[in-house]
């Protein structure tokens, strides 16, 4: 029989990245690796990463509250609660929570391999190496991602 994986409101592996939160739900294990799934909360007034691009995964992010600002090469994409930006390999992306208010996505990796990015930047601050943008960058790269310079 196949194991099932159930992750309660206060379960799952918290990571903390600065005024950002990844509380990971689904590492693939359970999916045969074809499925990541995450809960991202962002603090107010907070960037998101340098806009980049997946080579080898589509990555989806569901807004369950607040208002997440999606920046897709040269456009921004205002996004309350109850919107899904899909954003296939390829294409050029970041996200920020402008708003006075916490903001809350759901985020899915298909297949999983983005998953151990937040790890590795955990695993970086634990070590004592401050995380900027250089740092997340460098990161990326190990994960077939790499920063849209042609937009940044």
């Amino acid at each position: 029989m196949n194991e099932v994986s159930v992750v309660g409101p206060d379960d799952g592996e918290t990571i903390h990245l600065g005024p950002t939160q990844m509380r990971i739900l689904e590492d693939g294990s359970t999916t045969g690796h074809r499925l990541g799934i995450g809960e991202i909360t962002i603090a107010p007034h907070t960037e998101g990463p340098p806009q980049h691009r997946h080579a080898q995964h589509d990555e989806g992010f569901y807004v369950v509250a607040g208002t997440v600002h999606f920046t897709i090469g040269q456009t921004i994409h205002v996004a309350p609660a109850g919107t899904l930006a899909m954003i296939p390999p390829g294409a050029p992306h970041t996200f920020a929570n402008l708003g006075d208010e916490p903001a809350v996505m759901l985020n899915t990796f298909t297949p999983d391999l983005y998953v151990n990015y937040f790890r590795d930047l955990r695993d970086m601050i634990a070590s004592g190496q401050e995380l900027t943008a250089q740092a997340t960058i460098e990161t990326m790269g190990q994960y077939a991602t790499v920063p849209a310079t042609d937009f940044a």
